[in-house]
């Protein structure tokens, strides 16, 4: 149990750091008039969104695709259940 405690609030703390990252980042872009700055910001958005599905073969694409489907059709397994049948 302790470690069940322990893992839900260092995933809360990392939730809070991110939750803080994003306000300090977001404070800096609204404060810059540097185009350079917000191009490269953009940049680096649009490299992020495009890298990850474009660097996957059609075959992963599929597998993800179909899993995507499946989650929506409610076809799915929960973490304690999936967990019993292996550690039986």
């Amino acid at each position: 149990m302790k470690c069940n405690l322990i893992c839900i609030f260092d995933q809360e703390e990392l939730k809070m750091d991110i939750q803080t990252e994003k306000i300090e980042l977001a404070k800096l872009l609204l404060s810059t008039d540097n185009e350079r700055v917000l191009k490269s910001v953009k940049q680096i958005f649009e490299q992020e969104e495009n890298d990850f599905w474009n660097d996957l073969s059609p075959d992963e694409q599929k597998e993800i695709e179909a899993a995507d489907l499946e989650i929506e059709r409610g076809e799915t397994v929960d973490y304690e259940t999936v967990m019993a049948q292996h550690r039986s």
